[in-house]
């Protein structure tokens, strides 16, 4: 079994306990204790299957600061596709056109091709099935629920919406 390095553990350890936090909202001694032990034991565990690489990638200013700001493009994606489903609901389910389309994906590196999946299956209305590459170029295959383009370029700019370009300037 490889050995796990120290900055991976670490890195990992940081993102546990901050969920830890997060989720809590206490910071009693023994709440703040609790999380440490817990996220430690989760870090070493794990860490040897999240981060292969420059572990505190995320820790530069303008990547921090793109993550933050990609919250809000996230949710913005979120509401925006909740409100699509909510009116196909209570509209008698009688405009979806589902289909599996096939997107052209322009991030080279693999967390944020990770990342782009995850926020496209968490949006409503949309599940990534597949990451395909084919003569050095990645696609995705996508379940949509309404197949109102068939063009790859432009389905693919209706499902991403503006997360493509936002998780790019993450991971670059």
């Amino acid at each position: 079994m490889q050995k796990t390095r120290f900055p991976a553990v670490l890195s990992t350890f940081v993102l546990c306990f901050a969920f830890w936090i997060l989720l809590t909202w206490s910071f009693e001694i023994q709440e703040l204790a609790a999380g440490a032990v817990v996220s430690l034991a989760a870090a070493l565990f794990a860490a040897r299957f999240f981060i292969h690489e420059k572990s505190f990638r995320l820790v530069h200013p303008r990547r921090f600061f793109s993550l933050l700001a990609y919250v809000f493009v996230f949710l913005g994606e979120l509401i925006k596709a909740n409100l699509d489903m909510a009116r196909r609901c209570f509209g008698g389910c009688r405009d979806i056109n589902p289909g599996i389309v096939k997107v052209p994906v322009d991030l080279p590196d693999g967390y944020a091709q990770a990342m782009l999946a995850n926020s496209i299956t968490l949006t409503p209305g949309t599940i990534t099935l597949d990451i395909a590459e084919e003569d050095g170029k990645s696609y995705y295959y996508i379940h949509w629920i309404d197949v109102s383009e068939t063009d790859r370029e432009k389905a693919g700019d209706a499902i991403k919406g503006r997360m493509e370009k936002w998780i790019g300037r993450i991971w670059k």
